[in-house]
């Protein structure tokens, strides 16, 4: 090929993509307009015990560490959920059929592409919203999968669930999906699930579909390892969201003084993970007006992971009318995959 023959194609390839490609930046705007951006590290902060949303794991840095948990020999859940969907995937598009996927926390969009792959062998159009509220990760994976699937449209949003899903237009197919992958529910507290489903209910017709990931009950000496790796990335992600606060809020955050701690809550069901205090100290977040004081040995509360009784769970969703139409589990009944519809008006 000769050289103005390339720079053409390429051009007309990353033209392609660029008419693909819609991104509506919420983090942005809500950064800007929102007078209360925040307050919810100062109720977090200012109470006993201190505890901060697993929200702000997720600036770019912390989804990059991310991605590295999923790849991690102790982190099970994912490669047991890319098994489950690997197989189910082809059931999934037959049940649904033509159908836009929306993506609450897309991240690299990876077992996206397990979906993409089935409808699209079933000759069906691709459409697909991912919701994150990294803005660096969600541009560079949605276009990765622009330059893959050539019919792909994309319609990218950077910000949190509740402002994205309250957005969302109408679909243009004929059924939306709407999936919440990779366990992520378990970081609800049980009253926060019946809002959550509340909320996903809102930009669903009667008929359309939830597809919903959920990490099940086992033993801690199973469970534990995932949240404490050997090689430290867990502990880097859990500190970085103390630098993403500095970042965001003028802090001064001193993450040597501090250090990753977790463990199995077997009352509770849920793993607790939290950033333990070296020392007696005090941080400042300018942007919030804070000052904290932390005692030696003091926490803060950084993250549940709540796993999850498959029948106690189907009721829940039931009452929400949320139907599960099928679930799918993995030989050690370790992962749950569960696909929903709406069947109520």
């Amino acid at each position: 090929m000769s050289v103005s023959k390339a720079v053409s194609s390429q051009f007309s390839s990353q033209n392609s993509i660029e008419n693909r490609l819609q991104i509506q930046r919420l983090v942005e705007a809500t950064r800007i307009v929102a007078p209360s951006a925040g307050s919810d590290v100062v109720k977090g902060l200012t109470q006993t015990p201190k505890s901060l949303p697993p929200a702000y794991f997720y600036d770019d840095r912390g989804s990059e560490l991310f991605e590295q948990i999923c790849e991690l020999p102790e982190y099970y859940l994912t490669r047991t959920e890319t098994a489950i969907l690997k197989q189910c995937a082809g059931a999934i598009a037959k049940i649904t059929g033509a159908c836009e996927l929306v993506e609450l926390g897309s991240g690299s969009s990876t077992k996206t592409r397990i979906l993409l792959d089935a409808y699209n062998q079933l000759g069906y159009p691709l459409r697909y919203l991912p919701i994150d509220v990294s803005a660096g990760i969600l541009e560079s994976s949605a276009k990765q999968l622009l330059a893959d699937y050539p019919s792909l449209q994309v319609y990218a949003t950077a910000g949190n669930y509740e402002l994205a899903l309250a957005q969302i237009l109408p679909t243009q197919l004929p059924n939306r999906m709407i999936c919440f992958i990779g366990s992520t529910l378990g970081n609800l507290k049980p009253q926060e699930c019946d809002v959550f489903f509340s909320q996903i209910i809102e930009p669903l017709q009667v008929g359309e579909y939830l597809l919903l990931g959920v990490d099940l009950q086992k033993p801690k000496n199973i469970l534990e390892p995932a949240y404490n790796d050997s090689q430290g990335v867990t502990a880097a992600f859990n500190l970085n969201m103390l630098e993403h606060l500095n970042r965001r809020f003028q802090g001064n955050f001193d993450t040597t003084q501090f250090e990753h701690s977790c463990f199995y809550n077997e009352t509770e069901h849920q793993i607790e993970m939290h950033l333990r205090s070296l020392r007696s100290q005090i941080v400042k977040l300018d942007a919030l007006n804070l000052t904290v004081n932390f005692a030696a040995s003091e926490t803060i509360l950084t993250e549940i992971s709540r796993k999850f009784n498959l029948d106690i769970l189907q009721q829940q969703l039931t009452t929400q009318g949320l139907i599960p139409l099928n679930v799918w589990t993995d030989p050690n009944q370790w992962f749950g995959l569960l696909l929903c519809q709406l069947q109520r008006a």
